[in-house]
């Protein structure tokens, strides 16, 4: 490589790394304990719950939501989901439908009783750690952000791995230098996981990117995919909980439409999920990789009428399958902790990767030093 595209290619990693090295830490530092989080929460609540008539019919979607609605009132329900292994229905309710997270309201019931199922007393750490993580807590704009960050970082990967053979052609892979100036030891370092961690680290990267870009991606898909469907409710409005059909009949029509396929969660009109005039009720596969991709089934939510079952687009399953592989949610525990490792490298190559430039900035490396650290 010419000295000129060796220096131009050095000025873009320096930079690239430098913009997003504070944001990137954060990430990864809020990252870990996210990695387990389904670990965390388990280990956090206390398993004294049960059910008020474990033997007991279950009641109704439609009396679990008006018990809902009772919980809250004035407010409008968002999204209803549901527990794997016990038999607790998750509502979320807002003052609107198109509400903020930050005014969601997210309460389970018993579905053997309708009682509220205690959730964990105080503040919630992991949900702070996640928005922290996912938009710093400033919304579409956070998010955005971080998804610049994260294409910043998949710029200082492709410069970083450019720039690693002309550094690496007379050292053996994995040679680390530590009798060295600590310069070149810590440089040695860094080189080592950059080139360890790269194709873990562009998985994240890119994925993260992805999932920054949800809010956009699910306005395309409603606006595009289901225009068809919304162009006959011209001038009507969202549906009133009063207004709305059964949605016992409405889950009955879906999993009817797909019967080989589970029952995931259900979104009401109004929100980024569905249209403002349908149910829109989520099924997923039954296979490791197909139960990541929903598939939607639309019922009009006044009359309660089958609309139409559709498959994601392609940029929705990208955003599907993003979200468990960022966070290594497809190979149990095991490959978490495979993540969790990573992950600490990540950390470590940034860290080193601030102090080569901090070093090189206050000119502490003699010339002997700079001439053994190039190519």
């Amino acid at each position: 490589m010419k000295q000129r595209t060796f220096r131009a290619w050095s000025w873009i990693h320096t930079w690239s790394s430098l913009i997003s090295t504070a944001f990137l830490l954060m990430l990864c530092l809020t990252g870990l304990p996210l990695i387990f989080h389904d670990e965390i929460d388990a280990a956090l609540d206390s398993g004294d719950w049960q059910p008020a008539n474990p033997n007991g019919a279950l009641l109704s979607l439609d009396r679990i939501l008006d018990r809902a609605l009772e919980n809250r009132p004035g407010q409008v329900p968002l999204f209803m989901s549901f527990d794997i292994d016990r038999p607790v229905v998750n509502v979320t309710t807002g003052p609107t439908a198109d509400a903020a997270a930050s005014d969601m309201h997210f309460a389970s019931f018993d579905r053997t009783s309708g009682d509220l199922v205690p959730g964990h007393e105080g503040f919630d750490v992991m949900e702070f750690i996640l928005q922290l993580h996912t938009d710093m807590f400033l919304g579409l704009p956070g998010m955005l952000f971080l998804g610049a960050m994260g294409l910043l970082l998949i710029i200082a990967i492709v410069s970083g791995v450019v720039l690693y053979a002309p550094f690496m052609r007379k050292l053996d892979f994995g040679t680390l230098r530590t009798q060295r100036s600590r310069r070149i030891k810590w440089l040695d370092y860094h080189n080592l996981l950059g080139i360890v961690t790269v194709a873990w680290l562009t998985v994240v990267g890119l994925t993260g990117v992805v999932n920054t870009l949800s809010d956009p991606i699910l306005e395309t898909w409603r606006n595009n995919a289901l225009a068809d469907l919304t162009a006959s409710y011209e001038g009507a409005t969202v549906p009133t909980p009063a207004q709305m059909a059964s949605l016992d009949q409405a889950v009955h029509q879906a999993v009817q439409a797909a019967p080989d396929m589970t029952l995931q969660f259900v979104a009401f009109p109004g929100g980024l999920w569905s249209t403002d005039y349908h149910f829109a009720i989520f099924l997923h596969g039954n296979t490791p990789l197909t139960e990541h991709i929903v598939t939607p089934v639309l019922i009009d939510a006044r009359s309660g009428t089958f609309a139409a079952m559709r498959e994601m687009p392609w940029y929705n399953k990208a955003l599907a399958l993003s979200g468990p592989l960022h966070f290594g949610d497809y190979g149990g525990v095991p490959l978490k902790a495979i993540w969790f490792v990573l992950d600490v490298f990540t950390i470590v190559v940034l860290i080193t990767g601030l102090y080569l430039w901090w070093v090189r900035r206050r000119g502490s490396g003699t010339a002997r030093t700079d001439t053994e650290a190039r190519p």
